[in-house]
């Protein structure tokens, strides 16, 4: 280091005159040549910003040094009032300096040149016609091994399957598919296939389709087991969608519109450690319905990354997505706004915090009253008012009773029993202390204050239930921010509690406890890059239930990822 300081020193010399002109403009060269290079080594984190500007600092001191050095060492001669004399660089430096340059930038500037090649295709004049190069294809495989343990302290039959229950039309129908596993062990291999296409419509509108395989009923999981001899799989429509970004002349993406099967529009505390915590939305949700993100730009920056997109920033979300649509009931809907800052610091540190409100609307049961409270398929807002997904926790009520007339005696369908207005709160903090290895600290608070004591009770025929509605997760990521490259690697761990009607059961996290709410405990695990584009995942997640009956589930899983 302190021999890049010298030369930079005598380079930054050969500024304070001029000589010839031919000699100036190559030492200008040479200084903006090595003051780039110490920008991409901040960009490539073997620096950190702080660390470049102290260094141009200190070789502009020594120049100014060494320049005054060599004037005291001369011989005064007369100079014309139009000229500035200044120390002589010989020639043997100025050559180690391009050398070194050279050596350090040399493999970089192929890469860059190879690639705006193969981007503009130069060499092949109207090989493919222009229409093709509007196309973007990605995917990825996922390969994964999962083990489910349940705990020794588990009691059989305690836990009741109700998506099962609905699907059948009541508990006597759903038979002994009516309760959850709590006993057995299980092992088992799953793959997930997802494949997009980005179609470029004309400047900063763009279409997008993504495929995936996975279950059509569960929004949470696009995993397919294995085991299903002679059945093909299903892939299907995972996202459709239109997007229109607005760009301004700094190259600040100041607005985003998208509408469709969109992806999650919201902030959830991620970044490129991981997708972001799953508290409140599972990572593989995609949303149906429209979405709009504001961002505006606040002053500049003294850091050398000045250019960067989000140095400070301010963003603002709105969304609203319709749930489920229905001629016998009111339509359910989900309503949602978010504010949030994005602040990067001198040193590369990042701070990022977000506040949100989610409104559900018409999400609780309907009870029928008609028939002696039988379940009639034509009755209006009976069957409409089920959940059409659900992983178990929140508080449910009976919609209708299986069997007719006087016989009528258990649930048939279920409903939830309470409303869910949801304020959330995620902040997280990336420190670039340990440069190239990042440390990330994240929090995620949720809390449903749509809960309503006597609302509840009067769905639950007087049974009093008290509020269940607090939800959080502390998280710590270390190492390379991606291990999509051979040898990078890193771990996190993470703590989480979630109370019963905290969130919607239907779309939180579909591994820990097996999904759904009214669950806590923590995971850990780490990621490592095998090959390019190839990277190992390791997960344990151990989870008990917080009320209820003993359910212990401990859950490891391995993937071999890959992405094209």
């Amino acid at each position: 280091m302190a021999n890049k300081k010298q030369l930079m020193a005598l380079a930054l010399s050969g500024l304070i005159g001029t000589v010839q002109a031919g000699e100036k403009e190559e030492l200008l060269k040479l200084r903006n040549t090595t003051t780039n290079l110490i920008k991409q080594l901040v960009k490539q984190g073997v620096i950190t910003d702080k660390a470049a500007n102290e260094m141009i600092k200190q070789a502009e001191v020594e120049a100014g040094q060494q320049v005054a050095e060599a004037k005291a060492a001369g011989v005064k001669e007369a100079v014309p009032a139009d000229e500035v004399r200044v120390a002589y660089v010989p020639d043997f430096v100025k050559d180690e300096i391009r050398q070194q340059v050279r050596s350090e930038l040399r493999e970089e500037v192929v890469g860059d040149v190879m690639q705006k090649a193969k981007n503009e295709q130069w060499g092949l004049p109207n090989a493919l016609p222009e229409w093709t190069r509007r196309f973007k294809l990605s995917g990825d495989i996922r390969l994964r091994s999962q083990h489910e343990m349940m705990a020794k302290e588990n009691i059989a039959n305690s836990y009741i399957d109700w998506q099962a229950v609905n699907e059948r039309g009541g508990l006597n129908a759903a038979g002994v598919d009516q309760f959850l596993n709590t006993t057995t062990d299980r092992q088992h291999f799953r793959e997930r296939l997802r494949l997009g296409i980005d179609a470029t419509i004309t400047d900063g509108m763009k279409a997008g389709v993504r495929l995936a395989t996975g279950n059509q009923r569960d929004p949470v999981s696009t995993n397919q087991s294995l085991g299903f001899t002679g059945q093909k799989y299903d892939f299907t429509v995972d996202r459709a969608y239109l997007q229109y970004d607005a760009i301004d002349d700094n190259k600040f993406k100041w607005l985003t519109l998208s509408g469709g099967r969109i992806k999650n529009p919201w902030y959830t505390g991620g970044g490129e450690f991981t997708g972001g915590s799953e508290l409140v939305w599972d990572t593989d949700l995609s949303f149906e319905g429209f979405a709009g993100t504001v961002r505006h730009r606040l002053g500049g920056s003294d850091s050398l990354m000045a250019n960067d997109d989000h140095t400070h920033s301010v963003f603002a979300t709105a969304g609203a997505f319709p749930l489920q649509e229905s001629a016998l009931s009111s339509d359910k809907w989900l309503f949602g706004g978010q504010v949030g800052v994005d602040w990067g610091f001198v040193n590369q540190d990042n701070l990022k915090a977000a506040l949100a409100y989610f409104d559900y609307v018409n999400v609780e049961a309907k009870q029928n009253t008609s028939v002696l409270g039988t379940c009639d398929l034509n009755t209006r807002g009976n069957t409409a008012s089920r959940p059409e997904f659900m992983q178990g926790g929140n508080t449910l009520a009976s919609i209708c009773r299986e069997g007719t007339g006087a016989l009528a005696s258990n649930p048939g369908m279920v409903g939830l029993a309470s409303d869910y207005n949801i304020v959330n709160a995620n902040v997280s903090y990336e420190m670039t202390l340990f440069a190239p290895y990042h440390l990330r600290l994240s929090g995620d608070y949720a809390k449903n204050v749509g809960f309503n004591k006597a609302a509840v009770s009067r769905m639950l025929n007087g049974t009093v239930v008290e509020g269940k509605t607090n939800a959080w997760q502390f998280r710590a990521d270390f190492g390379w921010p991606r291990a999509e490259v051979a040898g990078h690697w890193n771990v996190f761990a993470a703590y989480k509690y979630v109370e019963r009607d905290a969130v919607l059961d239907a779309f939180t996290d579909s591994d820990f406890h097996l999904g759904g709410t009214n669950s806590k405990g923590w995971f850990i695990g780490g990621n490592y890059g095998l090959m390019k584009n190839v990277w190992l995942t390791g997960r344990w997640l151990s989870a008990d239930i917080i009320t209820g009956p003993p359910l212990g589930i401990d859950v490891l899983q391995i993937d071999v990822n890959t992405q094209f």
